[in-house]
């Protein structure tokens, strides 16, 4: 089953300084049909103007992504991780028993845009931790690349504790790619930039999302030069 959740229906929150989409129930929104996909809690597309951010807050028991695709996210942290991160960085924190960090923009000039996911760990009362890894941007042409995962981390694979893999691809128009997932796992598929068609029966535009259960073989067309995300996951947290 593949069901297409529209860019245009996600939450919209604008507070000036900040303007999110958030495609699961966050914080004022409250959905109780869409509160999470298998382990998946939040996904929030963020843009945050320049000299602002999140201030320090704290957090607990979840693992928590940020991919930046356009400008410069700096994080800070209880555990005393200091870094900024742009495209072609991950940065992947567990929140683990407690911790307390700020995220904010560093710069005075450019809007940061960046995805935050958040995912329920596999294993409760974790240390607290930080890791940014950067990934070859070149590779994601016409391929699906792992940025974060268990299985698979290593050099540019950032490790999350939970079963997972979040891949990232630039697929060029006409351009067509083949995903098999086991039939007891899901598929979260979606667009950053561009359009695609998956399954030569759904098709997706910028920002559009979809959640794939009992699908094993997931076709992905490009109809233009495309960005998107696909997460491999487990059914249930």
């Amino acid at each position: 089953m593949i069901q297409v959740y529209p860019a245009k229906e996600r939450f919209f929150a604008d507070h000036g300084w900040l303007k999110s989409y958030f495609s699961f129930s966050f914080a004022h929104y409250f959905d109780p049909n869409n509160m999470m996909f298998g382990p998946m809690r939040v996904l929030n597309d963020d843009v945050v103007k320049p000299l602002r951010g999140f201030g320090a807050h704290p957090h607990e028991e979840m693992e928590i992504v940020s991919i930046v695709l356009k400008g410069q996210l700096k994080h800070e942290d209880s555990t005393g991780q200091s870094a900024i991160t742009t495209f072609g960085g991950i940065q992947r924190m567990t929140a683990g028993t407690g911790v307390v960090h700020s995220e904010v923009n560093p710069s005075d000039t450019e809007e940061v845009n960046f995805l935050q996911m958040w995912f329920v760990p596999d294993t409760p009362g974790l240390p607290p931790s930080y890791e940014k890894t950067e990934f070859d941007v070149n590779k994601l042409k016409n391929q699906l690349l792992p940025v974060v995962s268990k299985k698979l981390a290593g050099e540019g694979v950032a490790y999350i504790h939970q079963d997972l893999t979040i891949y990232l691809s630039d697929l060029e128009k006409e351009n067509e790619l083949t995903f098999t997932q086991q039939p007891d796992r899901y598929i979260f598929f979606f667009v950053i930039e561009g359009n695609v068609t998956l399954n030569d029966e759904f098709t997706l535009g910028r920002r559009d999302s979809a959640r794939i259960t009992d699908v094993t073989k997931l076709h992905i067309k490009a109809n233009e030069d495309s960005r998107f995300m696909l997460i491999d996951l487990p059914s249930n947290h």
